[in-house]
């Protein structure tokens, strides 16, 4: 279960640094003109200008001290928020499990009362069927990244729900990921959740998910056989807020291309009426002299 917190650390940090911002202004602007010709000659001695000073820059440096410390805690509300999804992510994974033990207990005892009433035919096609359903969903387990594992494993799930035809085909390791294990399955997550939300209207919705790797980078794709993305909005698909489904949101895909540009790799977008593809990439860490060594 989700816990929504008190307070809006984001907001919150956001009000910091225009306040203490604005305090700055307004003290600079305030020993500017007391040591200016505006004000009485009194004011101008030597020991008056030595104390303005000194409160304008005992008062900026406060206000620095804060804009600074705003500015982790917001870094941090991002970090969390993150963290946050994954851990819904891996509690959906084990919802998911959960009911695919007990439909595998109800399957056995829909094939032993199928093989007792003598239908064999009937018995072999609701296996093969089982069978191909279970090979979809286990298609999510084949890296050695954990959480990368949960996630395409609860999507898939949340996929057959929704009447999705969800393919995964994972055609590398993904271990050492250039960047947190989290923000690799943030990225994924909105990528995902946009193909699925662009499918409502589909007659036939299908979802291509691959992961796959070469010697120099890590690669992947999500792909949907929903509507074109109009080609004046393919230009502006990242921007921040922009968004197609109402105020507050436009924030997903441009986190992603962030991310993605912040370890050195890149997201772009593909569509035509056939279909719509998200492509990202992320470079392998160069070895260091000490491993090449080795």
């Amino acid at each position: 279960m989700k816990v929504q917190p008190q307070l809006n650390v984001r907001k919150a940090a956001l009000y910091s640094i225009v306040i203490n911002a604005l305090q700055i202004v307004a003290v600079l602007a305030l020993a500017i003109y007391i040591l200016s010709d505006g004000v009485n000659k009194a004011l101008h001695g030597p020991m008056g200008d030595i104390v303005v000073l000194l409160l304008a820059a005992v008062v900026s440096w406060g206000a620095v001290m804060d804009i600074r410390e705003a500015y982790k805690a917001g870094k941090l509300s991002f970090k969390l928020r993150g963290l946050d999804e994954t851990v819904n992510q891996m509690s959906e994974m084990n919802i998911a499990l959960r009911a695919q033990r007990h439909d595998f207990l109800n399957h056995l005892q829909v094939v032993y009362s199928l093989i007792e009433m003598r239908e064999y035919d009937e018995a072999n096609r609701y296996i093969e069927q089982v069978y191909g359903d279970i090979q979809s969903l286990s298609q999510a387990l084949k890296t050695r990244c954990a959480p990368v594992n949960a996630l395409l494993r609860a999507k898939m799930a949340e996929a057959n729900q929704r009447g999705i035809q969800a393919e995964c085909a994972v055609h590398a390791a993904w271990e050492d990921l250039p960047l947190p294990a989290w923000e690799m399955c943030r990225v994924l997550s909105n990528l995902i959740d946009n193909a699925m939300d662009a499918l409502k209207e589909c007659p036939d919705p299908r979802i291509w998910i691959t992961l796959g790797e070469d010697v120099k980078s890590y690669s992947f794709e999500v792909k949907n056989n929903g509507p074109a993305i109009p080609e004046k909005n393919l230009a502006s698909i990242f921007e921040a807020g922009f968004s197609g489904k109402g105020e507050g949101r436009g924030m997903g895909l441009y986190i992603a291309r962030e991310t993605m540009r912040g370890a050195e790799g890149d997201l772009t977008v593909e569509s035509n009426d056939a279909f719509t593809a998200f492509h990202g990439f992320l470079p392998k860490a160069l070895p260091t002299k000490d491993e090449e060594a080795r």
